[in-house]
């Protein structure tokens, strides 16, 4: 079973995504798309990695905003598959803007 990382893990892997916050707990990052439709097929696409991963974020969607969350549930916690997702989703973004 995965084992949630420490402050100072999740710091570091922090610095190496674009424009992800958090601690512990969870990690998060908000994106503005063009609009509605980009922001959709950016969920989209995120939607085929995280079925491929077997691990899912928790999706926002306001009009042309996307808030994603990513902790591993089943240990309370952030995991090296959430910096995995997180930088998958981080790929997906840059290829919309």
């Amino acid at each position: 079973m995965a084992e949630v990382l420490d402050v100072e893990a999740v710091r570091t892997g922090l610095e190496r995504l674009d424009g992800w916050s958090g601690d512990p707990a969870g990690i998060v990052r908000t994106v503005e798309l063009p609009g509605f439709s980009d922001a959709v097929g950016v969920v989209d696409r995120v939607a085929v990695v995280a079925e491929e991963l077997d691990h899912h974020p928790d999706i926002d969607i306001r009009w042309r905003t996307v808030t994603f969350r990513c902790c591993t549930h089943s240990v309370g916690g952030v995991t090296r598959r959430d910096f995995e997702l997180a930088g998958q989703i981080d790929e997906i973004v840059r290829g919309a803007a």
